[in-house]
């Protein structure tokens, strides 16, 4: 009997994907639950597992092919006979999430050769780096030339391009303006010291910074409701949750996991939670549910060190936040210059529905909320 190998189904803010490699050949017996192929996405790379067992018959669709949801790639015969010895369909592959088996298709690596540093010999991306390191360093083959000086031709990536696209979308079809201030970080700093051990033992993971501005700005858009909608044609849509989307640069590119009902979650939900992303973003585990949606997002360039900049808005949402390095700055109090802990705030918004008024409170809700942490605790 044929079985059809199909697209998984992709959500509906993805229209396409591309095909990465096929990890069986047309004869080879394969077995039910194993990966035949990596399918890339804009937001995530996805396993495709062969759902029997058999030989496949037929590869339909190349590498670099372009695929929609539910487009047949190939064909398992569940009857025929495998080239292979049965000995050879049976060995388990390498055990290695897309990220490291992308790398390693890239690089021409034979994963076989490597001995996994992962729980139960898992093959990471590290791994695959070692390895990497270690081959003799391959000229890069000219693609063109002028005056002696080499130049070299890439494709970009399916989320690069997704990126590019998602950005010129933003800033052709919204009038965005930012706004900026800044905030003494002293009393979260001070607040997180004084209860970060406690926290660490009671809820089994680190109390960080991030949660802290997420509340700050689920807080600031429950009394600014409009900076938490966004536009549909003539329409404006009034969001009653709050998803707040959490941008993580990763090697293959910038992601936005969702934080769901963000408002309903304590500290330490949203804290596992943005680890939890950040692992399974190096990683490419990320689900396409998961990078889907949101009402609201955060941009922490801080991580890297930025001082300042304007975000870009990730549309169909109104409004970002950006949040940068904190450093010591001489500030003025009571008419003395002190030094104290400062990190500068943007926001930027879509001036079509968010006037300058709504934009400058609203970061000011931010900014109230981050240095009288107790006052948002207490619901004041």
């Amino acid at each position: 009997m044929q079985v059809e190998i199909k697209v998984p189904q992709l959500s509906e803010s993805v229209s396409e994907a591309t095909l990465l490699a096929w990890h069986k050949q047309a004869g080879d017996a394969v077995a039910e639950g194993e990966n035949l192929i990596d399918v890339e996405t804009d937001k995530v790379v996805l396993e495709l597992p062969a759902i029997k067992f058999g030989v496949l018959t037929k590869i339909l669709k190349k590498e670099g092919d372009l695929v929609t949801s539910g487009e047949v790639i190939g064909l398992i015969d569940t009857e025929a006979q495998a080239s292979a010895a049965p000995a050879q369909a049976a060995a388990v592959a390498p055990v290695l999430p897309p990220a490291a088996r992308k790398l390693a298709h890239e690089a021409g690596v034979d994963v076989s050769n490597i001995e996994g540093s992962g729980r139960g010999g898992r093959i990471t991306k590290d791994d695959v780096k070692a390895v990497i390191e270690k081959q003799p360093a391959a000229a890069p083959a000219p693609q063109a030339a002028s005056g002696g000086r080499i130049e070299q031709r890439v494709p970009m990536t399916r989320i690069r391009q997704r990126i590019a696209e998602r950005l010129l979308q933003s800033q052709a079809n919204a009038a965005i303006l930012t706004t900026f201030n800044e905030v003494n970080m002293q009393p979260v700093i001070d607040l997180r010291n004084r209860y970060k051990d406690a926290f660490e033992k009671k809820h089994g993971v680190k109390l960080g910074f991030s949660s802290f501005f997420v509340k700050a700005a689920v807080l600031a858009l429950q009394k600014f409701p409009v900076v938490n909608a966004s536009v549909d044609g003539t329409d404006v849509i009034y969001h009653g949750y709050y998803d707040i989307g959490v941008a993580i640069g990763s090697e293959r590119g910038l992601v936005v996991p969702i934080i769901r009902d963000a408002d309903k979650l304590s500290y330490a939900d949203i804290e596992r939670q943005i680890v939890d992303f950040g692992a399974r973003a190096k990683e490419g585990k990320l689900t396409l549910d998961e990078l889907s949606g949101g009402t609201f997002s955060i941009s922490n360039g801080g991580v890297f060190g930025s001082m300042l900049s304007t975000p870009i808005i990730n549309p169909p949402q109104s409004a970002i936040l950006g949040i940068h390095a904190t450093k010591d700055r001489p500030v003025v109090e009571n008419g003395q210059i002190v030094i104290r802990p400062i990190n500068y705030l943007a926001v930027s918004y879509d001036h079509r529905i968010i006037d300058g008024r709504e934009a400058v409170q609203f970061l000011g809700t931010i900014k109230e909320a981050l240095e009288f942490p107790g006052r948002a605790l207490l619901d004041l």
